[in-house]
Formats: structure tokens, sequence, C-alpha cells
């Protein structure tokens, strides 16, 4: 992804804030919502081709008495294509359909997630600003600007705009956090580390075992996995040291 790419994604979520929750939330408020709506869409762009797989196996396992978690959750990740997935009726574009349901419908949705999923929107805790965006219509408006065709959050390109693999998605919930935070006169680094800190921790990993590395599978453990930038940074180091030992 490219600067200006990146640059026009960020800009268009920030300004989501201002067109749709001013007047209504404080500012220190905004990230609360907006944060977690950018990672359920992308969640939903993500599982949007598969959708419907995982609603027609959804109907088949329960017309054969296959209702608890347990027993819906692994074939339906394997459905999605993804270790998650949304077995609701509903994606985000879906919900415009019907604005007098849209409050019900979005929480039908939210709980459609698997478990994986349910368990990161409640750290965000956007349920409790559920009821104030219903009752102050914005809801509609909030989930309109987000599935918005001017910005693609999924990572399969369209015919105008280019996909967003992870890293770059990363990268961006990234630069919305450091903003937000620079808004309410917080420190960034508080809440994440900075990408260039992140190269070097990688570099510094790998560098003293570099000739000791070889072809296999490799675990690496972040105990404060936020965006994962770690890991996937972490992967562009053993492909660069592997790069490098294949051309000597």
């Amino acid at each position: 992804m490219n600067h200006s790419t990146h640059n026009r994604i960020v800009n268009f979520i920030w300004s989501i804030a201002d067109d749709v929750l001013r007047d209504h939330f404080k500012r220190g408020k905004y990230p609360d919502i907006i944060l977690p709506m950018t990672v359920i869409r992308r969640f939903d762009a993500v599982l949007e081709s598969t959708k419907p797989q995982v609603l027609k196996l959804k109907a088949e396992l329960e017309a054969k008495g296959l209702t608890a978690p347990m027993q819906l959750e692994p074939p339906l990740k394997k459905a999605a294509g993804y270790p998650f997935f949304n077995a609701s009726p509903f994606t985000l574009r879906s919900l415009l359909d019907d604005p007098r349901q849209i409050e019900a419908n979005f929480r039908t949705y939210l709980d459609g997630f698997s478990e994986n999923v349910v368990d990161i929107i409640r750290n965000f805790r956007l349920h409790q600003h559920i009821d104030t965006l219903a009752t102050k219509n914005l809801l509609y408006p909030l989930i309109e600007k987000f599935v918005d065709p001017k910005i693609n959050l999924s990572p399969h390109p369209t015919d105008e705009l280019p996909g967003i693999d992870n890293h770059a998605m990363g990268t961006i919930f990234e630069e919305l956090v450091r903003r937000f935070n620079e808004e309410n006169n917080e420190e960034a680094g508080e809440h994440f580390t900075p990408r260039d800190v992140v190269k070097l921790m990688a570099r510094l990993t790998f560098e003293p075992v570099a000739d000791r590395l070889k072809s296999g599978t490799y675990l690496i453990y972040d105990g404060a996995a936020g965006t994962g930038g770690m890991l996937t940074l972490a992967e562009d180091e053993l492909q660069r040291i592997a790069s490098e030992k294949i051309s000597r």
C-alpha cells in the first residue's frame, strides 16, 4: 500500500468522527466508537465473499440438530476460510436495507461473530454506546460511512481500489490510535509501539541467530499483541534472512 492510499483511508475514517459524532459525543469518546467500527468493518469486508457458504452450512448443521458453539464453530471457520466468521443473516451493508430495525439488527450482527471476535468487540466496550447511537439516529450514518465505496478495507481489490493486506491494515489502525491520542493529549507510545521500533526489535531478535536459522516453522510470541505488527514484521524479517541466504 502506497503512502497516498494509506493517508486517504486514514483521513476518511478520521473524518467520520466529525461528520457523524460531533455535537453528540465528547471528542474524547470518538475512539471508543471509531476504532472498534474500523476493526468490525475489516472483519466484515474480509468475510464478505464467503458469507453465503457460511450461512448455507449453518442452516445444514442446525437442521441436523448441531447447535452448540463447539459443534458449529470449527466447520463455520473452515467455510469462512478464516479463524473467525459471522453467521448472522446480515453484513454491515445489508443493515442499511432496514433503517427502522437497524439497532436490533446491528446487535444481531455483532452477536453473529465467532466467539473470538465477540470477545474483541466486548473488550472494546462498543455495546455501551449503541443505545446512544440509536437514540440519536447515528447508527445509520455511521455504518453508511464505513461501507462507503470510496474506501476499501478488504484484502481483495475492487475495480478502482487496491486491497489492504494485514500489515497495511495494522498500520492504518495504529495511525488512527496515534491521532486520537494526540487529540486527547496522550502519548501515542503508551498504547502501541511505533513501527520503526518494532522493525528494530524484529531485527535484534533474529540477527544473533541468523546463521543457525533453517527452513521450517518458527513460533513467535508477542505478549502484548495488539494489531499484530510485531508478528507480521517478524515474518518479514525471517523472509529477508531467507532471501539473503538463497542469494549467497
